[in-house]
């Protein structure tokens, strides 16, 4: 075990140190290598050492260079060194973190965790709070709290009785809602196409006065960080239209969330705090390992009518908080424990840095891209940024160009109605020098066969 583990590290350690040097996305040949990991399951045990060598040598160049400074691909953080070092302790440790009475350790760090991250995000101090894999599941817990709570109001107990026969929600999403929001309310039954769309501006904020009259009970899910343009819901203004007819308020704010934590950017979730439940990822800008999603309710009973599980031989103590009380799942890895991590390490002043720093980067590949003749299609209000070099055919090819050239990696989106490449800027590892690199090899690219005549 101690070889065995010892020879991980130093694998880890050899990629992580050599991702700079390398282009970020693999190459065809490291790609066309991974058939040989596609072989008929052996009849006997293999050696663990032949095993680790063959998913380094195949697997290791067939990787994305995700956890680099220089894919702004996704809203990715990379792996903070404090958080990706207590994940493999906490792997080791290889707690089941649902209970108190069993996992001490972890439920509390989990518990500290959560008080801290309501600090830096301004949020209610006594929120329930969950734990999960990702935005969707986070959007997914709040949201089943949400649905307890509305329901409620009316009479009506949906743990129990479901929805057949329940009052019918109404659910007024953004017509700029993630897909990921949409995938949550259709788990809960409460229907991806049934919903309210409320029109957004030209940056993709939603419009207060477009919001319709709602009947109760009713769900407004709002969004902080457009995953396009960054764009922020005036959330203070939706809360106090929501207030009007008794409507739970929802945040999705899968990275924008984090802005509360920067002075320079907090005016962008102002009236965030008034909201009654939000959702966020920890593995984007708290740049934790994946997967680790937070969800956040301002009425914790709600969320752990929703949530909570009994049985005989689960042994619960009421004088202690128990994860498994907030979360979908019952069994599920220490998540807390790199988030507890991330945040040890950076304070709050470095975590306030990381995120203005992201954001600055992102405003420097703007004015550069911009100076060179390319129209930003977004104001940089956060850390996205969307260029066009032309048409969507030459868009395209210039961003498929991009990504072979190697020295970075963005992706396409289509922002109303026009073709673009986004820039994200998410990690705690791209510095000045990665943003001109990366921008020079943008320029050199695109400048073959754009004529930056728009």
């Amino acid at each position: 075990m101690r070889k065995l583990l010892q020879t991980t590290a130093e694998l880890a350690i050899c990629y992580l140190e050599g991702l700079d040097a390398r282009n970020v996305a693999p190459t065809q040949e490291a790609i066309a290598n991974l058939i040989e990991f596609d072989q008929p399951l052996p009849n006997e045990p293999v050696d663990p050492e032949l095993v680790l060598q063959q998913l380094d040598e195949v697997g290791s160049p067939a990787s994305m260079a995700m956890a680099g400074s220089r894919f702004f691909g996704f809203v990715t953080g990379g792996s903070l060194p404090a958080a990706l070092a207590a994940n493999w302790l906490a792997a080791a440790w290889d707690q089941n973190c649902g209970l108190y009475r069993i996992t001490p350790a972890t439920a509390l760090l989990e518990q500290v965790a959560l008080r801290w991250l309501l600090d830096v995000l301004h949020l209610p101090a006594d929120c329930g709070g969950a734990f999960v894999t990702g935005a969707t599941v986070a959007n997914f817990t709040a949201l089943a709290a949400a649905r307890h709570a509305v329901l409620e109001r009316e009479g009506w107990n949906v743990e129990a009785d479901g929805l057949f026969g329940a009052p019918p929600i109404t659910v007024a999403v953004s017509e700029e809602a993630h897909p990921s929001l949409l995938k949550a309310l259709g788990l809960l039954g409460l229907g991806r196409s049934r919903v309210v769309k409320v029109p957004v501006d030209e940056q993709g904020r939603m419009r207060p006065d477009a919001i319709p009259t709602l009947t109760r009970p009713a769900i407004i899910c709002t969004q902080v960080g457009n995953v396009n343009t960054g764009a922020c819901d005036p959330v203070g203004a939706i809360c106090a239209c929501a207030k009007e007819v008794g409507a739970w308020v929802h945040i999705d704010g899968a990275f924008g969330l984090w802005a509360a934590a920067a002075p320079s950017l907090a005016h962008l979730t102002a009236g965030m705090e008034k909201a009654d439940s939000w959702a966020t990822d920890a593995h984007k800008w708290l740049n934790v390992p994946y997967d680790s999603g937070l969800a956040f309710v301002r009425d914790a009973k709600a969320l752990q009518a929703a949530m909570a599980i009994t049985a005989e031989f689960l042994p619960t103590v009421s004088e202690h908080r128990n994860p498994s009380d907030y979360t979908p799942e019952l069994s599920r890895r220490a998540r807390g424990v790199e988030v507890w991590a991330a945040l040890r390490s950076l304070g709050r002043s470095g975590l306030a840095d990381l995120i203005e720093r992201t954001c600055r980067h992102a405003r420097h590949f703007a004015k550069e891209l911009k100076a060179a003749g390319y129209p930003i299609l977004n104001d940089v209000v956060l850390n996205q940024v969307l260029v066009s070099f032309g048409d969507a055919q030459t868009t395209h090819r210039a961003i498929a160009d991009i990504q072979a050239e190697g020295t970075c990696w963005c992706g396409s989106t289509v922002w109303q109605g026009q073709t673009a490449m986004r820039i994200s800027v998410s990690s705690w590892a791209t510095m000045d020098a990665d943003v001109e690199k990366s921008l020079a090899a943008m320029l050199r690219v695109a400048g073959k066969y754009c004529s930056r005549e728009f």
